[in-house]
């Protein structure tokens, strides 16, 4: 496993394991999402109101990078028609299609099924490779699934060891769905659990590195944001060790279901 390994979707494509977040990443997304690219960094993730889609694609004509050797992620909002504003977000990135489209949060009423045929449309039409979801539970994903035949290929979801659900994994796993873990490093604010520390200090590694690699041996695809360049590198260098069966337990015991947004998550 390194940064080059993938992930299989049931339409038969495959994902990056590992990839960059850009939420609030708007001091300088070009420069940052340039020298992500640089040191490996497979995937991008982004969506319009996080504001970073102009900065990533002028990452890509500075950098001279090509778009299509870099998985990119983007989002449609919750109040939005998901076809036209699939086309807003390639206008803004600069390019002919993207790799994944996913429905940034369900709507208030409903699961968006009127959202979902919206992407299905964009989807048929080369404007997106793949759909998926966002911040959808189990019986929202059956409820789009049920009415349209098309099953999301990811679900983003937050994702840390104090904040995560066995139902959901394997729920996901027995349909086909990847789940991608967004606030993967608890947005710093769990860093300092002693647990998390004690671990970590045990392999020669950072608790963020701790946590990103038990994303991945979870079976989650780990998306952080980093603005640093020490950061950056940290996020990356997760490929030369692995978490033993009992650490990994112990970091699994640490679920609380605690979300860094506030309150508990909700995953059913």
């Amino acid at each position: 496993m390194d940064n080059t390994s993938t992930v299989d979707l049931h339409t038969g494509r495959s994902m990056p394991i590992i990839g960059l977040g850009t939420w609030k990443l708007t001091d300088d997304t070009t420069g940052t999402v340039a020298e992500a690219l640089d040191l490996g960094y497979p995937m991008i993730d982004t969506a319009v109101d996080y504001g970073t889609q102009p900065g990533i694609g002028a990452a890509f004509e500075r950098g001279g990078s090509n778009p299509k050797q870099t998985y990119l992620v983007s989002k449609v909002e919750e109040d939005e028609d998901a076809y036209e504003a699939t086309k807003r977000n390639l206008r803004e990135l600069g390019i002919g299609a993207i790799d994944l489209t996913l429905i940034h949060r369900p709507p208030p009423r409903g699961s968006g099924v009127d959202m979902w045929e919206g992407l299905i449309r964009a989807r048929d039409e080369g404007l997106t490779t793949d759909i998926g979801v966002s911040n959808y539970s189990t019986d929202q994903i059956e409820q789009i699934s049920d009415a349209t035949g098309e099953l999301p290929t990811v679900n983003q979801i937050e994702w840390t060891p104090f904040g995560w659900s066995q139902e959901m994994l394997d729920y996901c796993r027995s349909v086909g769905v990847a789940v991608q873990a967004y606030s993967p490093l608890t947005r710093a604010r769990r860093l300092d659990d002693s647990t998390l520390a004690e671990i970590a200090d045990s392999y020669g590694k950072t608790p963020a590195q701790v946590l990103l690699r038990w994303s991945l041996q979870v079976g989650a695809v780990p998306i952080p944001k980093a603005n640093r360049h020490d950061h950056l590198e940290e996020d990356i260098n997760i490929f030369d060790f692995e978490i033993s069966d009992a650490d990994m337990s112990a970091l699994n015991d640490l679920n609380e279901q605690w979300s860094a947004l506030g309150g508990r998550l909700q995953y059913t």
